[in-house]
């Protein structure tokens, strides 16, 4: 959750280090600190809130100049945000910063408080930097790996010790962790962004392996001493993908960019007019015998698993169930070698979802990873990938990642399908057109803002909102839901429409507006039905829907027209106006749209 950086070079270390940590705010935004070695010693600087914070505080205070640091960007986990709790930790022997949660430090504070050890802050991390205080006698490897070998959880580790001027030694167990090099330089960050002002080569640490950033150079040991060869990579972003441009915020940025990465991500994988996803081994022979499909994700990431359960059963006749990752692991799965499990995470480092993984590997099923990051853990851990290629996603609420993820759905759905048989070579190739046309539909979606900036000033004053939906269209009004309060701050719940009767319409009176998803032709007269028995009940009502249907007054407050492709596909139209609505109403609210009050980006703790 928390954003991790280093630098060693000839630069000044703190303007590398906050530029560094402005492009990991959206990994948490609680509090930010640097830490530097400066004439013989380490002097740290923190401060709670945002990076603006940090660097005011650095400003008054005259600065920290050096060549070799460290700093933190921190989404809390343990101990409330504040400048004590705030990263780095450590004393005048060694500092860290760290990424992940050490599950076992209760019973290691227990024993240094036993050993005259004070502690200042609530955090688990500050166990850490004391346990290799404890250790060092010298060696700062032989003192990680003591302490390695003594702590339970996951993290990523940036350290610096007060004898070594020059140098960082950085440490990975499941938290996400790069070593960057450039011309006399080298970096640690927990993601790519972070370096790309000054390099794209990088080096993904696997766990248990050991960075030493030294001089500009960097090397790799495993605990053992050893020394690693690793394959350098080259990121494929650039550094104006990361920037918002002319947009005020990056998630307008990234709703406008959907249209490119789905196009991106699904030309690839269409060969003669067919779905082809052989580029990561899964062949028609393979998905012909799978008997059971699991989903498995998190948040919106499920949402668009739900979407894909609709698809591939409808089209594919194999049963699938969707499971909440933190869920999946607990609930003792029935998992067989004749099943297939997709794990679905735009970082590849969802901490519950690897952990998924792993468990549906333990139990013989075949693993694919539909994620965007090249590398990630459940990249390398699952025995398929998918990439979806949406580029850096910044802001907090996905968007476009869940926009491709759906487009990787549907592919996989209609290959699925094709090699079961149940769906013919003409249909196949036909639905995958409209998938191929959905890039252009979206394009024109975009250009109708007002609606949905109608709609915003419309629900800026609720408290509370339900959104409705059946089919498909329910499946997607819980993205549209999760948006909406994950920026606005809204309460919002999404309920099946034919749901409502049983208990929660009892909630509905003028001051619950109604958003209503109506996309699916064979069951739109039921819907309307629905949603005139919330507006009996004094509710405003928005519906969207196809454009060329009419809406009565007495069904809709207002709606919301949208192109018309097959039903199938209509989640991916329809979820743009759902964002849209989301982001202006968080906009007239006068919130912070890219970094919402207690969220952060990638979720690396369970």
């Amino acid at each position: 959750m928390c954003g991790i950086v280093g630098y060693v070079g000839k630069r000044d270390c703190s303007e590398v280090l906050l530029d560094a940590l402005s492009k990991l705010e959206y990994r948490g935004y609680d509090s930010a600190g640097i830490a530097i070695h400066t004439d013989g010693e380490i002097k740290t600087c923190k401060a709670k809130g945002r990076l603006a914070n940090l660097e005011e505080k650095l400003r008054l205070s005259g600065g920290i100049k050096g060549h070799c640091g460290i700093g933190h960007t921190r989404w809390a986990t343990h101990g409330e945000p504040s400048d004590i709790n705030s990263h780095p930790h450590g004393n005048a022997t060694v500092t860290i910063v760290h990424n992940g949660i050490i599950e076992n430090y209760k019973a290691i504070k227990t024993r240094l408080e036993g050993k005259g050890y004070v502690f200042q802050s609530q955090t688990d991390t500050e166990t850490v930097a004391k346990l290799l205080d404890y250790y060092y006698k010298g060696d700062p490897i032989e003192a990680i790996r003591r302490t390695e070998s003594k702590i339970e959880g996951s993290y990523a580790l940036g350290i610096i010790f007060k004898d070594f001027p020059n140098t960082i030694f950085a440490l990975r167990k499941d938290s996400p962790l790069i070593a960057a090099v450039g011309e006399d330089e080298c970096f640690i960050a927990s993601d790519v962004p972070a370096i790309l002002n000054y390099t794209k080569n990088y080096y993904l640490l696997e766990a248990g392996e050991l960075a030493i950033l030294k001089d500009g150079k960097v090397s790799f040991k495993n605990l053992d001493g050893e020394d690693i060869t690793k394959e350098m990579l080259v990121a494929d972003w650039d550094m104006e993908s990361a920037m918002k441009g002319n947009y005020e915020h990056f998630m307008l940025k990234e709703i406008h960019e959907q249209p490119n990465s789905i196009t991106t991500t699904i030309t690839p994988r269409i060969v003669d007019g067919m779905p082809n996803l052989e580029e990561c081994g899964m062949t028609e022979e393979l998905l012909r015998n799978y008997k059971n499909i699991f989903v498995v994700a998190c948040g919106t990431a499920m949402h668009a698993g739900l979407v894909g359960k609709y698809v591939i059963e409808k089209i594919g006749r194999i049963p699938v169930t969707v499971d909440v990752a933190s869920e999946f692991r607990y609930r003792n799965p029935i998992l067989t070698k004749g099943d297939l499990v997709i794990l679905v995470s735009q970082s590849g480092e969802t901490a519950d979802t690897l952990e998924a993984l792993r468990l549906s590997k333990r139990n013989g099923a075949s693993t694919l990873a539909i994620v965007n990051v090249k590398g990630s853990s459940i990249a390398r851990e699952a025995d398929f990938v998918l990439y979806t290629h949406a580029g850096p996603e910044i802001a907090v609420a996905s968007t476009k990642a869940y926009m491709v993820q759906l487009a990787v759905m549907y592919l996989f759905a209609f290959e699925l399908a094709h090699a079961k048989g149940t769906l013919s070579t003409e249909e196949c190739k036909r639905l995958t057109g409209e998938l191929c046309n959905i890039p252009n539909l979206v394009e024109s979606i975009l250009k109708q803002k007002d609606n949905c900036q109608y709609v915003a000033s419309q629900l800026v004053n609720s408290e509370n909102l339900l959104y409705i939906g059946r089919g498909l269209d329910y499946a997607l009004s819980m993205e549209g839901s999760l948006k909406l309060k994950e920026i606005s701050y809204i309460h919002s719940e999404s309920y099946a429409a034919g749901e409502l009767k049983h208990g929660t319409i009892s909630l509905v009176t003028e001051l619950m507006p109604v958003i209503a998803v109506a996309t699916q032709r064979e069951l739109f007269d039921k819907t309307v039905s629905n949603v005139k028995e919330v507006k009996a009940r004094g509710a405003k009502t928005f519906v969207v829907t196809h454009s060329y249907i009419n809406v009565d007054s007495d069904v809709a407050d207002y709606k919301i027209g949208i192109p018309t492709t097959d039903d199938l596909l209509m989640p991916m139209l329809a979820v743009v106006p759902l964002q849209l609505i989301a982001y202006y109403t968080s906009v007239l609210r006068g919130n912070d749209v890219d970094k919402p009050r207690n969220l952060a980006k990638s979720v690396t703790v369970e």
